[in-house]
């Protein structure tokens, strides 16, 4: 319910802050990662057969350049490596987005090289964990006009996201189909009560990401030390 309010609230984030109360619920980021990535594309398609038009489309491909190598890099590392380490990993960049929130700070770019090391960092952080929104966010809200950054990230994230399920398709990753699609009646009330709230949310960003931010924090905290100890 938390990770469909985010998608659909913020735009972006629904793995990134959905994640870690995911992983303190017990398995590990290979087992999390595909309910998650079932669900983003199918509330993705369901948001954009109502405003497919409102995509830059332009700028989209220019970003996918960047992005989707180290997507891919990023995926296979996935696969490749342990678990403790992927989950210390999602901790710890979770950790990094709640102090930049908490301390009202942001992730910005004003020069064309950062934002290529943003989107290129992003592309991997979101290949490994689907955590790489904020980065790469912080690129597009430069380029892309507000009223269409919403939807042109949920066509990224469905393209990220279609390469994630594939690969894991082809690994022969175990999906556990059940359980992703007993969720998505409860992913629903989380989406549709954040499709309502969208505009107080962007109008109220700050506050929004500090609050968040403070809970993501406590709760990542714990469980890095949860998994390290």
């Amino acid at each position: 319910m938390w990770a469909g309010f985010v998608r659909t609230g913020l735009g972006f984030g629904g793995a990134a802050l959905g994640l870690p109360l995911m992983l303190l619920i017990g398995a590990s980021p290979v087992y999390w990662l595909p309910v998650v990535g079932i669900h983003l594309l199918f509330f993705s398609s369901l948001t954009l057969l109502k405003s497919i038009k409102k995509v830059d489309w332009v700028y989209l491909r220019q970003s996918l350049i960047w992005i989707i190598p180290p997507t891919l890099i990023g995926v296979f590392g996935l696969i490749a490596l342990p678990d403790k380490v992927m989950i210390i990993f999602v901790y710890s960049i979770t950790i990094f987005y709640a102090v930049i929130w908490v301390s009202n700070q942001k992730i910005t770019s004003h020069q064309p090289w950062v934002d290529k090391i943003l989107l290129v960092l992003g592309g991997y952080v979101a290949g490994t964990s689907l955590t790489g929104a904020p980065l790469i966010v912080a690129v597009y809200m430069r380029y892309v006009a507000k009223e269409y950054l919403r939807n042109t990230l949920f066509v990224l994230w469905f393209i990220l996201v279609g390469i994630k399920m594939s690969t894991f398709v082809a690994f022969g990753v175990v999906i556990d189909w059940q359980l992703s699609l007993l969720l998505i009646p409860t992913a629903t009330i989380g989406h549709l009560i954040g499709l309502k709230l969208h505009d107080k949310i962007i109008q109220n960003d700050r506050l929004f990401k500090r609050w968040v931010g403070a809970v993501l924090l406590l709760i990542s905290s714990f469980g890095l030390l949860k998994i390290i100890l």
